[in-house]
């Protein structure tokens, strides 16, 4: 789906029967609805106006399409200091002032921790404020984007703890690049199974 970059109507009319093929077939009922890049050799301040009204119509465009199919939008602040620097979307605060102005109740926010960590940090306030619109959630450790317990800034047990006592019953994604073998990787996932009482390969929504 396009996001904050105008494209030909065309080309919107185009992907829905390709993107409900493949949501249908992995049995996906939520889709990551990208914004695009500020335009190379662009100013971010001098466009920001133009791609955010652009985002605003297709975003509105893509929620009454995926409500015909009973799905779920997400749109995702990435991080624009290391990961992608002409992203459009790129903070929580950003993205939930855009889900206000679209006020269409099957787009959520994704918000993964690693690059909310990077553009603001105050995780424990983000998640507090943010949860009403949270429709998904990703983690991997800063700086390095490895596993949630290899060295970095973020505690993970601590961030577990919080959304449990917050009430979140999504899904959280693991995006992250394992460092060696990904089973061996997995290890940190059976420590929590463990110390909440489970079983290896327990509640699905624990983790995916």
């Amino acid at each position: 789906m396009p996001g904050a970059v105008s494209v030909p109507a065309e080309q919107l009319c185009q992907l829905p029967p390709l993107t409900w093929g493949w949501s249908r077939a992995l049995c996906a009922h939520r889709i990551h609805l990208m914004a695009g890049r500020v335009p190379q050799g662009a100013e971010r301040a001098a466009v920001a106006g133009e791609m955010e009204a652009t985002f605003i119509e297709n975003l509105r465009h893509a929620a009454d399409v995926l409500a015909q199919e009973d799905m779920v939008g997400l749109v995702e602040p990435i991080n624009s200091r290391i990961t992608d620097p002409r992203y459009f979307l790129n903070t929580p605060h950003q993205a939930a002032a855009i889900l206000e102005k679209v006020g269409r109740p099957n787009l959520r926010l994704q918000l993964d921790l690693f690059h909310c960590q990077i553009m603001d940090g105050n995780l424990s306030r983000n998640l507090e404020t943010y949860l009403p619109l949270i429709g998904h959630i990703q983690i991997a450790q800063v700086p390095g984007r490895h596993e949630p317990d290899s060295p970095g800034e973020l505690n993970f047990p601590y961030i577990f703890k919080l959304l449990e006592s917050l009430g979140y019953t999504g899904y959280v994604g693991c995006e992250y690049a394992p460092k060696g073998d990904t089973i061996e990787g997995l290890g940190w996932l059976r420590s929590y199974w463990e110390s909440k009482g489970m079983k290896p390969g327990g509640p699905r929504k624990a983790t995916e």
